[in-house]
C-alpha cells in the first residue's frame, strides 16, 4: 500500500517533530490491509498510536470528501484496557490526535465509574471510539440491542494483553472478540498489544482463536534498561526477609534527591504504606511533594496521584504494580525497586516506567530487602541481557465464565447453543469443550443442575417459545448485571470519616485483630478506629503515631521458574570459582558460608539440610521453584511423611526452599529410601493435600461468585462476607454429597492445583528433583539458606509478646557463639 494513505498520520508526528518507527508503519499497513494480529512493543515506544491510526486513516480513507463533517457514525473502535487507572490517558492521547486532525470523532470512557446520565447519553449517541474494560463490554453484550450498538464496528483493540492473557479477565475477551467477530457485519479486526512474553505466538493464538492465522508485528526498538543494584554497608551472614530494606532508607533519599520524578516500586500495599510513612519520617519538608498509589486507596486519591504525576507537581509516588502498566508518567526519570520483583517480564515493564520515550534509556535502582536477593538481580541482568522473559497460559475450561457468558447473553438478545457454542470453542480457553460438557451447563442455568433444581434464584433461563435461550426473570436479570466482576478478592470492608469522606478499603482480617480505639497507619495517615458498622470502618485522624501497618493477605510474589534458573546458573559458576557481576562478589561472605557449613547446591543438585534445635527436627529442602510451588511440595512431603511416621510437623517456605520440623527425628536417608519424592499416585497425594487444606473450598467461593450462584449484594447494601461464606460452603457441601460430577466442583480442584502448579510446572519440578544428585548434609547450625526460612516460620507463628526481631537477634546470638 502506497505511502500516500497514511500521509495525514505521517503529517501529524511531523508536527510533533517525531518520526515513525517502522513498527508502527507496519501495523498501519496490516490494519489497512484487513488483518488481525498481535503487536509486541516495549512501554514508551508509541504502541497506542501504532493501532489508534490506522483506525483514523480508514475512516478518512472511506470518506474522502466528507470525513471532517460530523456525523453519527456509531462505534467504529473499541480499546480495551485491563485497568481504568488507563482509561483516561489513552482517552486524552486519542481526542488530541481527532482534534489536532480536524477529524469530529468523540474517544469516550465507559466503566465501571461512569455515572448513569453519561451512560445513558452514550447509548442514545454512541462515540466513535469508547474505551472500557472487560468487564464492562460484557455489561454492553448483555443489553438488549446490542446488536445495534455494534452493528458499526470495524476493530477491537486490547491493551496490555500480557497482563491478561493469563488469568479470567482474558478469558472474557476471547468470549468477547469471537462473538462481536460473529455479529459484527463486514470486515471485523482483533488486535492487541503486549509487553514480551515468553510464548508470544501462543498469546497470539489466544487472542486471535482458531479460526485466524497468528500474525505478531515485533518493534525492533532498542530500549537499554540500566541497573543499579544500591549495596548495604555491611552483607550480614545471616541474611532474612524484609528486614534490610528500611535500614538502607538514607541511601534511598539521597536517590530521591537526585532525581526530578521517581516511582519507588514495592511488591505489597502493607510496604507501600511504610515506606511512605517512613520517608515521610526522615523527610517531613516533602510533605506534599510525596503520594502514595495502590489498588485499596480511594479511586479519586489515585486519579489524582496519575494527575499530579502527569503535571509534575509530584517528585516521589510510592507504588505497588497499580503502577506497572502503560499509564504514560513522561516526566518520572528513574525507577526504585525495593526487593526482588521475582520475574523479568514485571521488572521490565516497572522499569520501563523511567524515560518513558523511545530512544530514552530506563534507569532502575534495585534495593534488597535481603541481602541474598543481589543474587537476583544479578539473574534479572543477565535474563535482560539475553532477552529472556517468563511466558503466561490462559485458563484451560474455565466452566464458572463460560455460565457467565451464557447467562449475559440470554439476559441480552437471547442465545441459540448451535450458534453460540461453535464460537465458543474457536477461543483457545474452551478449544477442548465437549459435546458432554455443553449438555451440562445448558441443564446448570436452566434447572439448576442435579441438586439446585427446588430453588428458583438457580433457575435462571428458560427456552422461549422462538428457539432462544432467556432470562425471563427482571430480578434475575438485575442480580446477574450487578455481579459481573470475574476478580473476586477477600472482602474489604471500607474506611471512612465520620463525615462519610471515603478513604480506600481494607480486609476484614485485619480489622477483626482490632478494638475500638486502636490505631493504624493507612492512606499515608495515623488513623484511629472509632466504630465498625456493616461494611464501613469509621475512623478519625490520630495524633499519635503507630507502627500497626494494615496489612493485606494477598499471597506474596512468588519466584518465577526462569528467574530461580538463572539462580541456579549462578551458583553453578560459583562452584567453578566464576564470579561475573559485582551482586554476585558483595554476596560472596554468604555463599562461602553456607560453602562452609554445607554445600551451595547447582543445576543438578538437590540439597537437604539436617539439623538440630530447641525447636525440634529439622529438615530443609532446596529445590529453588518459588514460593507457591514450595507450598504445595511441603504440603506433600509432610503428607507422605505423615503416612510412614506418627509425627506432629510443622511447614515454612520461602522461594529458595522449604522447611519440615518435627518434634521426633525422622530419618531423611529413610524417607529417600522409600523413594518420598516420586511421581508414583502424584496426582492423588496432590488432590489429598489440596483437599485437606481448604485451598479447593477457596476457589469454590471465587467460582461460585462468577457462576452466579452467590450474590454480593446491591450497590450500597452488599451482602456481609460471612453471609457469602456460609452460602458458598453449603453449595460446595451440596455439590460434593448429592452432585459429586458438577463441573464447578471439578473446576474449583482443578484450579487450586494449578494455581500452585503453574501449568504442570509442577509434576516438571518434581521430576526434575528426581533427576538431580541429592546431596545430603548435617550442618552444626542453621545455613545462610535455611535461616530465612526458619525466620519465615517465627514471624508467621509468633505468638508471644517477643518480636520477630528480638527473637532473631537472639538466635543469631548463640550462632556467634559457636563460631
Amino acid at each position: 500500500m502506497e505511502d500516500k494513505n497514511l500521509e495525514i498520520g505521517l503529517e501529524f508526528f511531523r508536527q510533533k517533530g517525531w518520526t515513525p518507527f517502522p513498527f508502527q508503519l507496519e501495523t498501519w499497513r496490516d490494519f489497512l490491509a484487513g488483518k488481525s494480529g498481535l503487536l509486541n512493543a516495549p512501554t514508551g515506544s508509541g504502541k497506542t498510536f501504532a493501532l489508534w491510526f490506522p483506525a483514523i486513516l480508514e475512516y478518512i480513507q472511506n470518506h474522502p470528501d466528507s470525513w471532517k463533517t460530523p456525523k453519527n457514525d456509531g462505534i467504529q473502535l473499541i480499546w480495551v484496557t485491563p485497568l481504568r487507572a488507563l482509561a483516561q490517558d489513552l482517552q486524552k492521547a486519542m481526542q488530541e490526535v481527532c482534534e489536532t486532525i480536524g477529524l469530529p470523532w468523540q474517544v469516550v470512557v465507559r466503566n465501571g465509574d461512569t455515572d448513569a446520565k453519561t451512560r445513558a447519553a452514550l447509548k442514545r449517541r454512541p462515540p466513535q471510539c469508547l474505551i472500557t474494560t472487560p468487564e464492562t463490554l460484557h455489561i454492553l453484550i448483555s443489553q438488549k440491542d446490542h446488536r445495534n450498538l455494534f452493528q458499526s464496528l470495524k476493530a477491537v483493540v486490547v491493551d496490555e494483553w500480557h497482563e491478561l492473557v493469563g488469568n479470567k479477565r482474558g478469558v472474557q475477551v476471547q468470549l468477547a472478540l469471537e462473538y462481536l467477530q460473529a455479529i459484527c457485519p463486514g470486515q471485523f479486526r482483533r488486535w492487541a498489544v503486549s509487553a514480551t512474553i515468553g510464548n508470544l505466538s501462543q498469546a497470539a493464538q489466544t487472542l486471535l482463536g482458531n479460526n485466524l492465522p497468528i500474525h505478531i508485528v515485533k518493534a525492533k526498538v532498542e530500549k537499554e534498561i540500566i541497573i543499579r543494584s544500591v549495596f548495604p554497608e555491611e552483607i550480614e551472614k545471616y541474611p532474612w526477609a524484609g528486614h534490610l530494606g528500611i535500614r538502607m532508607l538514607d541511601q534511598v533519599i539521597s536517590i530521591i534527591e537526585s532525581g526530578k520524578s521517581v516511582l519507588l516500586f514495592t511488591n505489597t500495599r502493607s510496604q507501600t504504606e511504610i515506606w511512605y510513612q517512613k520517608i515521610l519520617e526522615t523527610r517531613p519538608d516533602w510533605a506534599g511533594w510525596i503520594a502514595m498509589h495502590h489498588g485499596s486507596l480511594d479511586m479519586s486519591v489515585r486519579a489524582w496521584v496519575e494527575n499530579a504525576l502527569h503535571e509534575g507537581i509530584l517528585k516521589l509516588v510510592v507504588c505497588t504494580s497499580s503502577l506497572d502498566l502503560g499509564v504514560d508518567f513522561r516526566p518520572v526519570d528513574r525507577v526504585i525497586q525495593v526487593g526482588s520483583p521475582k520475574g523479568v517480564s514485571r521488572f521490565v515493564q516497572r522499569a520501563g516506567r523511567a524515560g518513558h520515550q523511545p530512544g530514552l534509556p530506563s534507569e532502575i535502582f534495585f534495593v534488597p530487602t535481603n541481602a541474598l536477593e543481589l543474587v537476583e538481580a544479578a539473574a534479572l541482568r543477565n535474563a535482560i541481557e539475553m532477552e529472556e522473559m517468563e511466558s503466561q497460559y490462559t485458563p484451560e475450561l474455565p466452566y464458572d465464565v463460560l455460565i457467565q457468558f451464557l447467562v449475559t447473553l440470554a439476559v441480552g438478545e437471547g442465545f441459540d447453543p448451535e450458534f453460540i457454542f461453535p464460537l465458543v470453542k474457536r477461543t483457545r480457553s474452551f478449544s477442548k469443550l465437549n459435546e458432554e460438557e455443553e449438555l451440562w451447563i445448558l441443564d446448570f442455568i436452566i434447572k439448576g443442575g442435579a441438586s439446585l433444581g427446588n430453588y428458583e434464584d438457580f433457575l435462571k433461563v428458560v427456552r422461549d417459545e422462538d428457539g432462544l435461550y432467556r432470562v425471563k426473570s427482571k430480578k434475575i436479570a438485575m442480580k446477574h448485571r450487578l455481579s459481573m466482576g470475574t476478580i473476586v478478592s477477600d472482602v474489604n470492608l471500607r474506611v471512612k470519616f465520620k463525615n462519610g469522606t471515603y478513604l480506600g478499603s481494607v480486609e476484614e482480617y485485619f480489622i477483626s485483630k482490632l478494638k475500638i480505639g486502636d490505631r493504624f497507619f493507612f492512606a499515608g495517615r495515623s488513623l484511629e478506629l472509632l466504630q465498625v458498622k456493616g461494611m464501613d470502618v469509621f475512623v478519625k485522624v490520630s495524633e499519635k503515631k503507630t507502627s500497626n501497618v494494615v496489612s493485606w493477605m494477598g499471597a506474596r510474589m512468588s519466584l518465577s521458574s526462569m528467574l530461580s534458573d538463572k539462580i541456579r546458573e549462578i551458583f553453578k559458576e560459583y562452584n567453578q570459582g566464576i564470579i561475573r557481576s559485582e551482586e554476585v562478589k558483595r554476596v560472596l561472605p554468604i555463599l562461602d558460608l553456607q560453602s562452609k557449613l554445607s554445600i551451595v547446591p547447582d543445576g543438578e543438585t538437590f540439597l537437604i539440610e539436617s539439623l538440630q534445635s530447641r525447636d525440634g527436627y529439622h529438615l530443609f529442602f532446596y529445590p529453588f521453584e518459588g514460593r507457591m510451588m514450595h507450598e504445595l511440595m511441603s504440603a506433600l512431603i509432610a503428607y507422605r511423611i505423615s503416612l510412614s511416621y506418627p509425627v506432629s510437623l510443622n511447614m515454612a517456605m520461602n522461594d529458595y526452599g522449604f522447611e519440615i520440623l518435627s518434634d521426633t527425628p525422622i530419618s531423611i536417608e529413610e524417607l529417600i529410601e522409600e523413594d518420598i519424592f516420586t511421581l508414583k499416585n502424584i496426582e492423588e497425594d496432590i488432590l489429598h493435600c489440596v483437599n485437606e487444606s481448604e485451598m479447593s473450598r477457596r476457589k469454590f467461593r471465587e467460582i461460585a461468585s462468577i457462576a452466579g450462584l452467590v450474590f454480593q449484594g446491591y450497590p450500597g447494601k452488599p451482602t456481609s462476607f460471612k453471609h457469602i461464606q456460609a452460602n458458598s460452603s453449603l453449595l460446595f457441601q451440596v455439590f460434593e454429597q448429592y452432585d459429586p460430577d458438577n463441573l464447578l466442583l471439578r473446576q474449583a480442584r482443578q484450579e487450586a492445583l494449578n494455581q500452585q502448579m503453574e501449568q504442570e510446572m509442577f509434576i516438571r519440578a518434581m521430576k526434575k528433583l528426581n533427576r538431580s544428585r541429592f546431596s545430603i548434609q548435617y550442618p552444626s547450625q542453621f545455613t545462610p539458606f535455611s535461616f530465612p526460612i526458619m525466620v519465615d516460620r517465627l514471624s508467621r507463628t509468633n505468638i508471644s509478646s517477643e518480636s520477630v526481631e528480638d527473637k532473631v537477634a537472639k538466635i543469631l546470638a548463640q550462632m556467634e557463639e559457636v563460631d
